[in-house]
């Protein structure tokens, strides 16, 4: 069984996450989406609610590419998650060169401390590369309408959250 890893944030998870999930799928038989409990970056939602969206996100996409697909919080080091999860491939999204950069070096590293394990780049299509979760929710937050990178729950999930805060 090809088995992958599809690490993030999800904070909150976006129409370019879909793409490279869905894309994913193509490539493995089991797609572990591995939620980063990144403590540094201050999200914006606890875990447990970026878990729920993306387990609500993953349903449709799962019925669609006939792979298992299934959320997996973490919070050591990614090689390690990969192994814990018996992944092959860690799959990567690049939205551009910028994102290029900074992955080279994750490469590299992750390629250090496990040269067994492959990474692999999925480009998003063209209508998703702008995306952002970062931009997402600034546009959110300003009362801005995200509807076109985000799904009607993870809309309802931003105008949830800043309606509170």
């Amino acid at each position: 069984m090809r088995i992958g890893l599809y690490p993030g944030t999800f904070d909150p998870v976006t129409f370019g996450h879909a793409d490279i999930i869905r894309r994913a799928c193509r490539l493995v038989d089991r797609l572990v989406i591995g939620v980063a409990i990144n403590r540094d970056k201050g999200p914006l939602f606890p875990l447990e609610e970026r878990v729920a969206l993306l387990e609500g996100e993953i349903a449709p996409l799962a019925a669609v590419t006939g792979a298992e697909i299934v959320v997996h919080p973490f919070e050591n080091l990614l090689i390690d998650c990969a192994r814990e999860v018996g992944a092959g491939v860690i799959v990567r999204g690049l939205r551009a060169v910028a994102d290029f950069e900074y992955e080279f070096q994750m490469v590299g590293m992750n390629r250090a401390l496990d040269d067994s394990i492959e990474t692999v780049f999925l480009m998003a299509e063209a209508r998703h590369q702008a995306i952002a979760s970062r931009l997402v929710k600034e546009i959110a937050r300003l009362g801005g309408d995200v509807s076109r990178f985000v799904s009607p729950e993870v809309r309802a999930a931003l105008a949830r959250r800043f309606a509170a805060g």
